[in-house]
């Protein structure tokens, strides 16, 4: 479990991720790549609530069988709000959980103000492109172009320069 993609070379253990990683996922069926990439990796309560059954999320059911083989996990712990910030509650409590350990920890969210207040933070940072870059470069798929162009006809959006990045990268 070893990537090398945004200066991440070696993440194993801690990783918190938001909702839209896990819907972008789920739309192209990468949440499977996940647990070949990465231990475990937690959600906070107020994530899951934006990506069970019952909320209309894409991807939904895929995102519940996570839960259910234990390899996504909700925090249990107490978040301490070392943040008061201005975004979704969703991604406070990520960056919040994350600077509890913010030199183990790997954020994967995809907002790009949640993306800059992680940053400034001091943590390491990828997102939904990253993971399809990563999971092209160990091996779990073929093709990086074809995963971003069946994301590209749902209605979840990654920017076309981050796409060309990442192709260039993994020499699509």
């Amino acid at each position: 479990m070893v990537t090398a993609i945004a200066g991440i070379s070696s993440v194993k253990n801690f990783v918190v991720i938001d909702a839209s990683p896990l819907i972008g996922l789920a739309i192209v069926d990468g949440l499977s790549w996940l647990p070949k990439l990465f231990d475990t990796i937690y959600v906070s309560k107020i994530v899951k609530t934006e990506v069970l059954p019952g909320t209309d999320a894409r991807g939904e059911d895929a995102i519940a069988h996570a839960f259910e083989s234990g390899w996504l996990k909700v925090w249990q712990e107490p978040i301490n709000p070392l943040l008061d910030i201005d975004l979704d509650a969703g991604e406070t409590d990520c960056i919040n959980i994350a600077m509890q350990y913010t030199d183990l920890a790997l954020l994967v969210m995809d907002e790009r103000a949640g993306r800059s207040v992680a940053k400034e933070k001091g943590l390491k940072v990828i997102g939904t492109a990253a993971i399809i870059g990563i999971a092209k470069q160990q091996g779990l798929i073929g093709s990086a172009r074809e995963v971003f162009e069946c994301l590209h006809q749902s209605s979840f959006r990654i920017a076309p320069a981050v796409i060309k990045q990442v192709l260039n990268r993994v020499g699509e």
